[in-house]
């Protein structure tokens, strides 16, 4: 049996009323009716109506008052409206009922087979919007339980990859043998890769379950900060090469832990995608009093195709990944926390033969009410 829909019949005469419920009235279909345009207002804010059929000429309030009604209530707007009238074929009234927002518009006498016919395709359509309606809570609540089991797992998993890390570090420091010294960093480099996908997985459960990543704020020398993380970087890819630029006052109230993760991914990023022959060039500019701002540019192109997706999470799916290049979460997990200081980020790419990522910082948080 097909759900049970709400359809209101609005008109002040009782005769007509019982005639439209007994054309429309079935099994699957719950009719409520209406004297006058104040009684249906009431009857909307109690019910999920699939149609509203309205008698233009009614006492007090018109069927084109109701509609206007209708229309600026955010609960009603998108109840489809069929007015009905006695008033013949009036081009000017026509438009004037179209303009109020109707669907469709009929005229008395009625013929029952037509209007029985005409409500069935919006009895459908709403149908399907409850389908639809329920599916995607049925998809989102199936997302919700998978992006928490994943956010369970990813915790359950550090304590038994500290272990073995400890395991590796051990063998690396104690052992004579050189075979198992390395083996034990082959061990050590991939429980560190493996630790940083962990992050990763549990910063995209904190985004999207906890509302946003947290922030510990405090002064920051953001200067300092990246000179860190270039140092790492450069003894990572001492075949590369990394000019940096600053400008001045570089301290402001940030998360220095974070930000670390944002100056690592999109220094690491350029030197992964760059052309090797080619500086990586970061400029920190300080000299604004309300924002720090961060660019980093690299030789090589992200294709077009790429681009609208270049933030979204595993993004991977788009291209090929190596082995080596984590979930495809690392833009994302920049975006996500620059977003947390109330930052913004952009990349700019295939304008010429570089690529610019730039991070826009407020220096002070700004307290967000919800409301």
């Amino acid at each position: 049996m097909a759900s049970r829909v709400k359809c209101l019949l609005v008109d002040d005469l009782e005769e007509n009323l019982l005639a439209l419920s007994a054309v429309l009235r079935r099994d699957d279909v719950e009719v409520h009716c209406a004297r006058s345009g104040a009684e249906a207002l009431e009857l909307l804010l109690l019910h999920e109506f699939a149609l509203a059929l309205v008698d233009v000429q009614m006492p007090e309030m018109d069927g084109f008052e109701l509609a206007e009604l209708m229309r600026g209530s955010e609960r009603t707007r998108d109840v489809p409206i069929i007015f009905v009238t006695a008033g013949g074929g009036d081009p000017w009234r026509t438009f004037k009922g179209y303009e109020a927002g109707a669907v469709d518009f009929l005229f008395k006498p009625l013929e029952a087979h037509a209007l029985r016919g005409k409500a069935e395709v919006f009895f459908q359509m709403h149908r399907q919007k409850q389908q639809l309606a329920q599916q995607l809570d049925t998809l989102a609540e199936t997302l919700r339980l998978n992006e928490m089991f994943t956010a369970v797992l990813g915790h359950d998993l550090r304590n038994p990859l500290s272990a073995i890390l400890t395991a590796a570090d051990l063998l690396q420091r104690r052992s004579d043998d050189e075979a198992v010294k390395k083996t034990a960093s082959r061990m050590m480099t991939a429980g560190k890769r493996m630790s940083r996908m962990i992050e990763d997985v549990l910063d995209l459960a904190r985004a999207r379950l906890a509302g946003g990543i947290p922030l510990r704020r405090g002064e920051t020398d953001f200067g300092q900060l990246v000179q860190r993380m270039v140092q790492e970087h450069q003894t990572a890819w001492p075949r590369h090469r990394i000019e940096v630029r600053q400008d001045g006052d570089l301290v402001g109230d940030w998360d220095a832990d974070r930000l670390a993760q944002v100056a690592s991914n999109l220094i690491g990023n350029a030197l992964q995608h760059g052309d090797a022959a080619e500086p990586v060039r970061i400029l920190v500019d300080g000299t604004r009093d309300d924002a720090l701002r961060f660019t980093i540019t690299n030789v090589g192109v992200i294709p077009a195709h790429l681009l609208p997706f270049l933030f979204d999470p595993f993004r991977g799916g788009q291209q090929r990944r190596g082995r080596g290049e984590g979930l495809g979460l690392g833009l994302y997990i920049v975006q996500q926390i620059i977003h947390a200081h109330q930052g913004g980020v952009e990349v700019l790419s295939g304008t010429g033969p570089y690529t610019e990522f730039r991070v826009e910082l407020p220096r002070k948080g700004v307290e967000v009410v919800k409301l």
